[in-house]
Formats: structure tokens, C-alpha cells, sequence
């Protein structure tokens, strides 16, 4: 990390081509997220909750415990790391740190909520649906913010330019 805070990962075409090359694998991360759930639902409410409820409609069945514990039992650790490391870098961007907190703040509480709220649908009620979406959305304008950002330090700003911490 000393690199990213005294700006020398400027001079260091090995450094940018790795940090670069984790971003490109990010944006992968990124639309695959948001093929795989618009794959299986949309913004509509009523769609996530029949994803999760089943529907006689669509002859599918609800999720179980199990299967909904396997998801989770991927997620929550790929999330965690996936936001460590994302936002974790974007600290030392050049934005004020009020954007640095909320954009932090909003990409975790988001990933949790995302997570939660698939729970909350199945087993509480399908009013959480809309949880379900907004949290959906905030993770992935959160992560596309961050994911911008990054790349933005890596390949525009200038070599002598600083970043605050």
C-alpha cells in the first residue's frame, strides 16, 4: 500500500498492469452480476418475490433453506473480499473523504443488504422485495462508482499528481 500513498505505483508499470488487470476481472465480476439477476427477476417487485416464493404461474418452486445457505455460504465471503479490496483502494483516490465514506459505506452496506434480503423475502415477507432491489441497485452503481475511480487514478491522473488519504 505504500505505493498507492507516496503516488509511486505511477512509476510502476508492473504495479498499474496488475491493478489494472484486477479491475478488468472487477467489470467481469460486475456484469455477470447484473446478467445473473436479471436472468432470474427484474425491477418488479412481484418477479423477486416469485424467485424466491416460486410461482404456479412459472411452475417454479421456492427457494429452500439449503439452497439459499449454499448462495450464502459463497456470497458472503466473495462480497467481503470483493469490497475489502475495491474499497480499500479507492481510499486513496483523490476525492474528499465525505465521497470516500458514503461511497465505503453504501458498496458494504449494500452487499449485506443484497445478501439479507433474499432471506427476509423467502422467510418474512415479500414486501422486502423492494429491499431486495434497492440494495441491488446500490451495490451495483456503488461498485461501478469505485470501479471507475480506480481506473481513473490508474490511467488518467497525472504521474506527479497526489491523492489524499
Amino acid at each position: 500500500m505504500k505505493y498507492l500513498t507516496n503516488g509511486s505505483f505511477q512509476s510502476s508499470n508492473l504495479m498499474k498492469l496488475t491493478l489494472v488487470a484486477s479491475l478488468v476481472f472487477f467489470v467481469g465480476f460486475w456484469l455477470t452480476s447484473v446478467l445473473i439477476f436479471f436472468s432470474k427477476m427484474s425491477l418488479d417487485p412481484a418477479s423477486v418475490a416469485a424467485y424466491y416464493l416460486g410461482s404456479e404461474t412459472n411452475f417454479t418452486q421456492p427457494r429452500t433453506y439449503g439452497s439459499m445457505l449454499e448462495v450464502a455460504h459463497g456470497h458472503l465471503p466473495v462480497m467481503a473480499l470483493t469490497a475489502l479490496l475495491l474499497t480499500h483502494l479507492f481510499i486513496f483516490t483523490p476525492l474528499s473523504m465525505t465521497i470516500k465514506f458514503a461511497t465505503i459505506a453504501t458498496f458494504f452496506s449494500a452487499a449485506l443488504l443484497s445478501e439479507l434480503s433474499s432471506w427476509l423475502v423467502r422467510f418474512f415477507h415479500p414486501a422486502f422485495a423492494w429491499l431486495k432491489i434497492a440494495a441491488f441497485l446500490s451495490l451495483e452503481v456503488s461498485m461501478a462508482f469505485v470501479i471507475y475511480w480506480l481506473f481513473k487514478l490508474l490511467l488518467v491522473l497525472p504521474e506527479s499528481g497526489e491523492t489524499k488519504r
